[in-house]
């Protein structure tokens, strides 16, 4: 199944969903995120793309360079734009978040390149995961402009 057959990703214990692209919207992208317990975003960075999440159900941790907070169903998490970021999944069910990025298509990119295809429309997580292929996730995020800084780096 190629990229542009499928609205849906799977990333590192998190199915993407995208409901609306940069090409549709003119300025940025929406998508639904359904994260498992204890998965989330790693550490990571991009400049030139805004990003920010609403929690629909769940509670996360989400680090914004130095700080942490908790947050859970209501919640707005702004990130500023370049900030050393990175959220978990903290409960013990699946979570979902709406993710606002603008102008979108780095992200767009991102997770059309390292996600796994899933059949259109999907928001479950899989029930036999593939184990994650870290060299992939890193080359594509250097091809989009995200950075995962390395722990202490």
């Amino acid at each position: 199944m190629g990229t542009r057959a499928t609205d849906s990703f799977y990333l590192v214990g998190t199915v993407v969903r995208f409901l609306a692209r940069n090409a549709e919207t003119g300025g940025y992208c929406l998508c639904e995120a359904t994260v498992a317990p204890g998965a989330g975003a790693p550490p990571n960075r991009h400049a030139g793309e805004d990003e920010a999440f609403y929690v629909l159900e769940g509670s996360f941790d989400f680090t914004i360079g130095e700080d942490t907070r908790r947050v859970g169903p209501g919640d707005f998490v702004k990130i500023p734009d370049g900030a050393l970021h990175a959220f978990t999944n903290t409960g013990d069910a699946p979570g979902r978040l709406l993710i606002v990025n603008a102008p979108g298509l780095v992200h767009e990119q991102f997770f059309s390149e390292a996600g796994e295809p899933l059949p259109p429309g999907t928001r479950d997580l899989p029930a036999s995961p593939a184990p994650p292929d870290i060299p992939r996730l890193l080359e594509a995020g250097a091809r989009a402009g995200i950075a995962f800084p390395r722990p202490g780096g």
